[in-house]
């Protein structure tokens, strides 16, 4: 007697399951039928179809108490009632969000000999911080070692990868950027591949109308990167001028030797890179890498991509910074580095001073034959007054090339912090455990983003 009623009492579970899963099954049929009829032209591609597909059959089956795995899902199935109502639960606005998907691009950029695993708190943060209408992507073409071969190189890899997440994400429109250290001037090299004028472009006096000159970068169209339009482009301890100079590469200790001997053994260490960064790249009669990004050429413009932004931002460490000096990363000459506050940026912590400089007018830049001669020099570190007066004229000619266009520009002192020598990796919390000292950063960049995002909204909504 009691062998017959265990296999009857499993028969009876069974078919109440089946019943159950039908009955869903069906309402899900009839709502999806009638979703097809009220969305008439919303599927553009197979792969539409599959993803809605599948998301909408998870949210019917409820597959996250699915009756199966427990038996108090069994029990607890009684209390729930089937009725169009409850597959209903996806409501007009799910189904538009879900049509709609993330449409700001945020790329993620990594430094030299890093990898994407870098940006993992930030990301976390960012992406808590901006919601779901940012598609936050970190980089990985350029992982470790490739790092080493080329700024160029690495730049057109990052576009590579930039133009495929653009193509798999139909939904985009914008597109931003966030580097630290040499990812910066990778980025920086990325968008000029990128870059393209076919756009309207709106009159560059309508950014004056308002009385304030910040929003002349607010309010001008100049330009698309990847098709998408280009909003925030921001740096963390980026070296804009290279490794030249007193200081700033500070690794070398501020050493006069040290900063004669190492930029002709550069490429030993960090390969092509290196002599990029330290500006003693290809043939002496030839402007370095670093100088033909301060302008525009006629392949690649990197002056009107960077323009083309509506804010670039970068973030400089002013001390305990082994790798890059604050001038370097600040877009400054050694007499505009005022004396750093010690008290932080209220809610941001170790973030001591904002400021935003205008476009100033110039000329692009210029590489006379006593350059080249004086880059020869570099090269082999013969003659040590030749190799300063080279780096002196390259870093003038670079400053006035890229205050072309407008900075707001953010000092970072890790002078209170546990570790303040971990600095250049604190300013995106490289390992949350020994850089969370950087968080304050990273909120301060989450905000900066997200003002942004607030202020076209309110714009859109006025128009």
């Amino acid at each position: 007697m009691t062998r017959g009623v265990a296999p009857s009492a499993f028969r009876f579970v069974w078919d109440f399951l089946l019943l159950r899963y039908f009955l869903r099954f069906s309402l899900w049929s009839l709502s999806f039928h009638r979703l097809l009829i009220l969305e008439d032209g919303f599927w553009s591609t197979n792969v539409e179809k599959i993803r809605f597909l599948f998301a909408w059959t998870l949210k019917c089956l409820d597959l996250a108490s699915f009756g199966l795995t427990t038996v108090r899902g069994d029990r607890d199935f009684r209390s729930h009632k089937m009725s169009s109502s409850a597959v209903g639960s996806i409501t007009s606005e799910d189904v538009r969000k879900f049509k709609q998907g993330p449409d700001h691009l945020l790329v993620l950029v990594h430094g030299i000999g890093a990898s994407p695993s870098d940006w993992t708190y930030s990301k976390a943060v960012l992406k808590k911080r901006l919601g779901s209408n940012f598609l936050i992507y970190a980089s990985s073409c350029n992982s470790y070692i490739k790092t080493l071969d080329g700024i160029d190189r690495a730049g057109r890899r990052l576009a590579d990868e930039v133009l495929s997440v653009i193509h798999k994400t139909g939904s985009l429109k914008k597109i931003s950027f966030t580097a630290h250290s040499l990812g910066g001037l990778i980025a920086r090299y990325t968008i000029a591949v990128l870059y393209s004028s076919d756009t309207l472009q709106k009159d560059l006096n309508d950014g004056y109308k308002t009385g304030n000159p910040e929003n002349l970068e607010c309010s001008s169209k100049l330009g698309s990167i990847g098709g998408l339009e280009p909003i925030n482009f921001i740096t963390l301890g980026t070296p804009h001028l290279g490794f030249i100079g007193k200081k700033q590469f500070p690794l070398l200790l501020g050493s006069p030797i040290l900063e004669k001997l190492v930029p002709p053994v550069a490429a030993i260490f960090v390969g092509r890179t290196g002599r990029q960064l330290f500006l003693t790249d290809d043939e002496p009669n030839n402007p370095p890498l670093l100088l033909r990004m301060a302008s525009d050429s006629e392949d690649l413009k990197f002056i009107s991509s960077l323009a083309a932004f509506r804010i670039r931002i970068l973030y400089a460490n002013v001390s305990y910074d082994h790798l890059v000096g604050w001038r370097t990363s600040s877009i400054r000459r050694e007499y505009e580095l005022a004396k750093p506050s010690r008290r932080s940026v209220d809610g941001y912590m170790h973030v001591v001073n904002v400021e935003y400089c205008p476009p100033v007018l110039s000329k692009g830049p210029r590489f006379p034959s006593e350059a080249a001669t004086a880059k020869a020099a570099a090269q082999t570190a013969s003659n040590t007054q030749k190799t300063a007066e080279y780096y002196g004229r390259m870093e003038e000619e670079m400053i006035r090339s890229l205050q072309r266009v407008g900075w707001r520009k953010v000092d970072v002192s890790f002078h209170a912090a546990t570790w303040p020598f971990f600095a250049h990796n604190n300013l995106h919390v490289k390992r949350e455990w020994l850089n969370g000292a950087g968080a304050g950063v990273i909120a301060h960049v989450a905000d900066s983003l997200k003002q942004q995002e607030v202020s076209r909204t309110l714009i859109a909504a006025s128009l």
